[in-house]
């Protein structure tokens, strides 16, 4: 199969879709290979990198475009990006469409069938493409919290672990998913004072467990929500409805009662964001400032560690790529029902149920899709 890598354009987005080492296991199994010039710069690899891989370097986009079967990339394609996909061709990468209804009409006009790496299953239902990012972003989400905190980055001048004599920083953590409970161990490692919120109870117990009683474990609610983050200097947004939108756990209502100089870090803003007040920022402009509390909402978190990315997602998605170039997008599906549920678009039709009931397009189950 002929499986193109373009290099990414989102604003400040340094990962790419495949590394060398990925490029020459491809490579070796006999498919070929074409990178765009400078797509793994972000990462420290050249194009000689990937020539002695195996890949063929190409000039634009377009090259790479025009002669793939299978795209490979990191983030959601970006409007030029949906305009060079054709029918018949097929696009693997994340891709976040509920909220976002301009690419959903884009991949529908195009005829390419789009596979989401956050909605690909693995037997126990966990998502296997989402958890690396996840791992980072939670990670990332109180590292730039931390940041957002001092005061000139408009916080409260709060340093998350204190120091003797000085209580640490609150810190709320929404969700106990994968995001969530690699937001709680990095600021319970800052010292801070750490509360975890999940409507799952074996969750809950589970994370009690793990830290040892170190970070509270509170059921989520309305009430619970609304009292832990009226106290809390930094709150993590870590929630996720597979392929749908997020669910505002905070109103605007709420962040005019915060604390002034608090900061929310909204982790689900690819699917939306948790709190009202949330919009997509960039890494070049990533805060803004509602009612006197700091919101980082940049959603490519983890592209600001693209090499630690790069690998971490690579490690995830390779034995999927291989499988969609080995066996071809049908056989590939058909063989593995978590692959299978990734499907989000084929051959302009809406294959994701989440989505379809969000965006209001009438749902085609992959299953139907691929027999018809």
């Amino acid at each position: 199969m002929r499986i193109g890598v373009p290099k990414e354009t989102k604003n400040h987005e340094y990962r790419v879709g495949l590394t060398p080492a990925s490029v020459r296991e491809l490579a070796q199994a006999g498919h070929e290979v074409m990178v765009q010039t400078d797509a793994g710069a972000g990462i420290g690899m050249t194009d000689a990198d990937y020539a002695g891989a195996g890949a063929t370097i190409k000039a634009d986009a377009r090259q790479v475009f025009a002669g793939s079967d299978l795209i490979v990339k990191v983030k959601e394609p970006q409007p030029g990006e949906c305009r060079l996909l054709r029918a018949g061709q097929v696009l693997f990468t994340y891709l976040h469409l509920a909220p976002d209804p301009r690419q959903t009409e884009l991949l529908l006009a195009s005829g390419a069938s789009a596979i989401a790496y956050e909605t690909v299953t693995a037997a126990d239902r966990s998502l296997p493409l989402l958890a690396p990012m996840s791992e980072v972003a939670g990670r990332l989400s109180v590292q730039a919290g931390a940041h957002c905190l001092e005061k000139a980055q408009g916080g409260s001048g709060v340093l998350p672990g204190g120091v003797p004599g000085v209580a640490p920083a609150k810190v709320l953590v929404i969700g106990g998913g994968v995001v969530g409970d690699n937001a709680a161990a990095m600021a319970l490692g800052m010292g801070a004072d750490v509360t975890l919120l999940d409507c799952s109870l074996p969750r809950l117990r589970q994370v009690d467990a793990e830290y040892g009683g170190r970070v509270k474990c509170v059921y989520s609610s309305r009430e619970t929500i609304e009292e832990y983050a009226l106290q809390s200097d930094l709150v993590i947004g870590a929630v996720l409805r597979p392929g749908a939108t997020a669910p505002k756990l905070i109103s605007k209502e709420l962040v005019k009662r915060m604390k002034p100089g608090s900061v929310l870090v909204d982790v689900a803003i690819d699917q939306g964001g948790c709190f009202e007040t949330s919009r997509p920022t960039t890494h070049q402009a990533p805060t803004y400032i509602v009612d006197d509390v700091v919101h980082y909402c940049v959603a490519n978190m983890p592209g600001a560690v693209p090499r630690t990315s790069t690998l971490a997602l690579n490690n995830a998605t390779l034995p999927y790529v291989t499988a969609l170039a080995d066996k071809g997008l049908k056989q590939a599906l058909v063989d593995d029902p978590g692959l299978r549920n990734g499907l989000n678009v084929y051959q302009g039709r809406i294959t994701c149920e989440a989505v379809a009931n969000d965006l209001h397009y009438d749902y085609l189950p992959a299953v139907e899709a691929l027999a018809a």
